[in-house]
């Protein structure tokens, strides 16, 4: 397959190198374009009031990536990618392996999630893979069900405007529990903002706090209780595998604001 990946933890990330040989030495056709720098948590920013630039990588990938270091953001990167720097576009776009989970609510500010979903929108069938640890440096078992994965979507592709997010526990293949299908659960952050004062006398703050993991599934109204959260499943130690969708669009809030009968007021 010819596979476009990206991430948002920059060209220098390990998690990137390793999911993009491991496609690579699978025989798969990897161009890879992503941040010349770490930018996680930017959402699906654009850059629009700057110029994007992108350079070659060389001997930092597999001999046979074709791989891209672009000034902007993950979603920029892919956007590039498909607009000017492929001649044809991939069968896949493949984000991660990120550092750290992308669990619950995370998914709105991930730019992982972001650069899949940005493949997504032009219609490919899109992954954002996580390993969920801001610690481990153990790649390898989430790079393998990455192409475990990507082998049965070439048998069966996923539904146009379909993403999956995929988050791997950070424990040794042995210790997997399993893989879950699973719904996007919450994931809360008690947030410190620490006041500080720079050299020159002027207050700036730094964004800090914990995450408040909830773990009780709260009730859904298409999918059964039995259909775990990612939240919880991560913790069980299951690989999650969660489909995503760009259209927010609320399907019980529309039911319940057409019963309210809203008109415009007239004199």
């Amino acid at each position: 397959m010819k596979l476009l990946i990206s991430n948002d933890d920059g060209v220098f990330a390990l998690g990137i190198r390793t999911l993009a040989n491991t496609l690579a030495e699978a025989g798969h056709d990897i161009t890879v374009v992503c941040p010349d720098r770490e930018r996680s948590a930017t959402g699906h920013g654009l850059t629009l009031h700057d110029p994007i630039r992108a350079e070659v990588v060389h001997k930092m990938f597999d001999p046979a990536v074709h791989a891209w270091s672009c000034s902007g953001t993950p979603s920029d990167c892919v956007k590039l990618a498909l607009g000017a720097l492929i001649d044809q576009p991939p069968d896949l776009v493949v984000s991660g392996i990120n550092h750290g989970s992308n669990l619950g609510t995370d998914v709105l500010y991930s730019g992982t999630v972001s650069a899949a979903m940005e493949g997504a929108i032009e219609g490919i069938p899109s992954i954002a893979f996580s390993l969920a640890s801001y610690v481990s440096q153990e790649f390898t078992v989430a790079a393998m069900f990455a192409q475990r994965l990507i082998s049965q979507l070439e048998k069966q592709s996923l539904p146009e405007g379909m993403l999956l997010n995929v988050n791997v526990p950070p424990v040794k293949l042995s210790e997997i529990a399993g893989v879950k299908i699973t719904r996007q659960g919450i994931r809360r952050y008690f947030d410190i903002f620490d006041q500080r004062v720079d050299p020159r006398g002027k207050t700036y703050y730094w964004l800090a706090g914990e995450v408040l993991e909830d773990v009780e599934q709260p009730e859904h109204l298409h999918l059964p209780q039995d259909v775990m959260t990612d939240v919880q499943a991560i913790r069980d130690r299951y690989i999650t595998v969660t489909p995503l969708q760009y259209n927010l669009t609320d399907l019980a809030g529309v039911n319940c604001l057409q019963k309210l009968g809203l008109d415009w007021i007239r004199d």
